[in-house]
């Protein structure tokens, strides 16, 4: 048998059985993941948020393999063909591939020419010759010539008994676990531009595959993903393939080394010793490989491509979205925000220190009005009105000219201390047009919204954040082309976690915030906030419990994560849950101090022994926490709010000149590099092998989204818009020709992709261009100069 489910989970995750139980357990009685790693650490062992949604996807998967198992066995007994052996097969398989692999041969499936075979009595043939190749085929076959069962001749029987044995050597579990394995490790994924697309404009984006070939074990998730969308859009063909004696590649059902006949062969004793059946069942088994189970294997290794590729990509989704969120906050600051734009205008809000909307309008500084002096009239009035501290632009459309505007009105008032940030913007319209934000603003018009959006996302990233689709934040990569339900379940999930990480205060979150804490649906969320406009502010945790439709559990979940600044119990304001209280109450007692008077106080705190203080239900591990939160109550553990300085006269691509260095912010990373915001309306991409002197494995090893980085500039390719930029700063660059990023080297002169064991790969893949944009050429220069289209809005 199979090891149980939390031995199984226990080994991948290098824990011990009974912590992976404590945790299923948990979970099956509704408890939420951030709850379990922060509150239960005494059942769960320590296992913390990443191991335990590990954890709760593997039970998943896990419960789902043993589902289909008890059907299989149901199956194959109902049809009266379950033997001991097969019984045994399918109680130790561990993947639903095997478990499907050995269900095959008993599938109902249509009515195939093997089929019709044994109903003329040939299957006795077919065995014969398998088991006795020293007999004559022709002669033997002379015994099932039968007109009345549709074999007319000799010629129709061999050939109705290779139609038998090909089935089954197709349907053979254990040659189609070697053959997947000789494959996974030695195919090649083959393109070719199907034919006439090669001058297609929309073909364009991924010549690079016009003729392309690497190792299936090596093709990294972008590159895969690029090329699965460019068969599916029909521009190129892609095929599994094998490298032939001379080195080139060929389609697998040619099976040009002749191993795959070969495994099949050797699975069902075929040789050739000059016996008279040898040669006959030796071509079988070339057929059965070329038309049967190549097509087969070529489907579901394609299957696994793609479930691969789409996990690697939710991943470097979900770990970008994790970034952004976890950024630095500027805190409560009255901000003026800008939503850029021409004919249109500038949008403008101002926010106080708590987010509230003080005041909007629209200036028209760009053209075509160009009304530059009362834009600056404006915005200089609000910015004394409401004594604004910060400005938040929005990175899109006019965005450095607007920059250039708020340059000019710090100069003109630096009485006030103003400071200038560039924001994404993006998701700020999905969000504008959302039921969330007619709730929120009824009375504010569409356009304006935006511009708060702009503001409160630099005053609190998360809290903003949340409010919208993750999807629509864009810092994914060919988040279109993977599993939707996959990548939303991801996302969402690290949106709960980071929210439960930081915390959320009671009385001032929203009702899409609150919807994230752990426990809470949408509907407490929802409840909450009517209550504390009902009621006023929360004095303490405790009264959550008057909220309509919340219950203890409900409670029990959320109330760690809640936040209750400035009331009743001063405990209520930090991360210590209501549940511990009585540990805080022990504390208290054996040192003689008040609440008051412990909070804060480092030193004392860290003399105390967490042993001293345990109990039944509380041990070490809570009470360390405990000591820690009462260390620093309710401390963000979001970094240090900090500003990146775009160069002054940098606007364009045209201002940038090779060897130039400047200050920008980490915009997206992707598995081939990161993007950075320059200040020039484009994001330049530092590939991977220019992020560190270092071999970089995963860029997000030395890059996060958000982050504030130095890069020089590399090259620049002005027709396509692109800019290669490198964050290895000491090393000198040679001057090239803009515009012409790669000149001097023809397209397909680099060396093809994978041609090389342990040689990097150097050209991205296309990814989510816009219809306008074409794919990186194939050298490594052009290659940095990708531009992902990062689908704002």
């Amino acid at each position: 048998m199979t090891a149980t489910i939390e031995v199984r989970i226990a080994t991948e995750l290098q824990a011990r059985p009974e912590q992976v139980a404590a945790a299923i357990e948990l979970l099956d009685e509704g408890s939420t993941v951030p709850f379990i790693a922060r509150y239960r650490k005494e059942a769960t062992g320590g296992l913390d948020d990443t191991q335990l949604r590990t954890l709760e996807e593997r039970l998943g998967y896990l419960r789902e393999l043993e589902e289909r198992r008890a059907a299989i066995t149901a199956s194959i007994t109902e049809q009266g063909k379950m033997t001991p052996e097969l019984q045994k097969a399918i109680a130790l398989a561990d993947t639903k591939q095997a478990l499907e692999d050995l269900y095959l041969p008993y599938r109902q499936k249509r009515r195939t020419k093997a089929m019709i075979a044994r109903e003329s009595g040939l299957a006795p043939l077919a065995a014969k010759l398998l088991a006795d190749p020293g007999q004559s085929p022709q002669q033997l076959a002379e015994r099932f010539v039968d007109a009345g069962k549709g074999v007319a001749d000799v010629a129709a029987a061999l050939e109705g008994a290779r139609y038998i044995l090909m089935e089954d050597f197709a349907e053979d579990a254990e040659l189609l676990g070697r053959l997947r394995k000789w494959l996974d490790a030695e195919a090649l994924v083959v393109t070719r531009v199907q034919k006439g697309k090669e001058a297609d404009p929309e073909a364009q984006r991924y010549r690079d595959y016009f003729e392309h070939d690497e190792p299936f074990a090596r093709l990294p998730s972008h590159r895969a993903l690029a090329i699965l969308r460019a068969r599916k859009e029909g521009f190129v063909d892609a095929n599994l393939g094998l490298t032939t004696p001379d080195g080139e590649p060929a389609p697998l059902t040619d099976d040009p080394t002749q191993r795959g006949q070969g495994f099949v062969m050797e699975r069902f004793g075929i040789a050739l010793q000059n016996r008279p059946a040898d040669q006959w069942l030796a071509d079988t088994a070339r057929l059965a490989f070329k038309a049967k189970i190549a097509l087969h294997l070529e489907s579901d290794l394609f299957a696994t491509l793609r479930e691969q590729a789409e996990t690697e990509a939710i991943a470097v989704f979900a770990g970008n979205l994790r970034d952004l969120l976890l950024a630095a906050p500027a805190g409560p600051k009255a901000i003026l925000g800008l939503d850029p734009g021409l004919r249109t205008g500038c949008k403008v809000a101002v926010v106080d220190r708590t987010g509230k909307v003080l005041a909007t309008t629209t200036i028209f500084p760009h053209v075509p009005r160009e009304d530059w002096s009362g834009s600056l009239v404006t915005l200089a009035g609000l910015c004394k009105a409401h004594a604004v501290s910060l400005i938040a632009i929005g990175n899109g459309t006019a965005s450095r000219e607007t920059d250039k505007l708020a340059t000019e009105l710090m100069q003109k008032l630096p009485e006030l201390g103003l400071q200038k940030l560039v924001v994404s913007e993006a998701g700020a319209s999905v969000y504008s047009a959302s039921e969330l934000a007619a709730r929120e603003f009824p009375g504010l018009d569409v356009s304006l919204r935006g511009a708060v959006s702009i503001a409160r996302r630099l005053q609190d990233p998360l809290a903003e954040l949340v409010k919208i689709d993750p999807k629509a934040i864009g810092v994914g990569q060919y988040q279109h082309d993977v599993h939707q339900g996959k990548l939303a379940k991801s996302l969402d999930a690290v949106v709960e976690d980071c929210v439960n990480h930081v915390g959320v205060d009671l009385n001032t979150a929203s009702e899409a915030l609150l919807s994230r804490v752990a426990g809470l649906s949408p509907t407490l969320a929802k409840n909450i906030v009517a209550h504390r406009d009902a009621n006023g502010p929360f004095l303490t945790r405790k009264e959550l419990l008057k909220v309509a439709r919340l219950g203890p559990k409900a409670f029990e979940q959320a109330a760690g994560f809640l936040r209750v600044p400035g009331g009743d119990n001063p405990l209520d304001a930090s991360g210590v849950h209501p549940e511990a209280y009585p540990v805080v109450e022990r504390i208290l007692q054996k040192t003689g101090k008040d609440v008051r008077s412990l909070l804060g106080q480092s030193s004392f705190l860290r003399s105390l022994k967490p042993q001293d203080f345990t109990d039944d239900r509380f041990g070490v591990p809570t009470v360390t926490d405990i000591l820690a939160e009462l260390e620093k109550p309710g401390r963000d553990p979001r970094p240090e709010f900090k500003t990146a300085t775009f160069q002054e006269g940098v606007q364009s691509l045209a201002d940038l000149q090779v060897g130039m260095q400047l200050e920008g912010v980490v915009s997206n990373v992707t598995a081939f590099g990161a993007f950075v915001d320059i200040g020039v309306h484009q994001d330049g991409l530092v590939h991977i092998s220019q992020l560190s002197d270092k071999y970089v494995e995963d860029p997000r090893e030395v890059v996060k989204a958000g982050q504030v980085v130095k890069v020089k500039v590399m090259a620049i390719d002005a027709a396509r818009q692109r800019i290669a930029l490198t964050m290895k700063l000491h090393e000198r660059i040679e001057q090239q020709a803009q515009g012409g990023a790669g000149a001097g080297q023809p397209r397909g002169s680099a060396p093809r992709p994978g041609a090389r064991p342990g040689q990097r790969p150097a050209a991205p893949a296309p990814r989510d261009y816009g219809p306008q944009q074409a794919a990186p050429a194939a050298n490594p220069l052009a290659a940095q100069l990708a531009k992902l289209n990062l689908r704002k809005n």
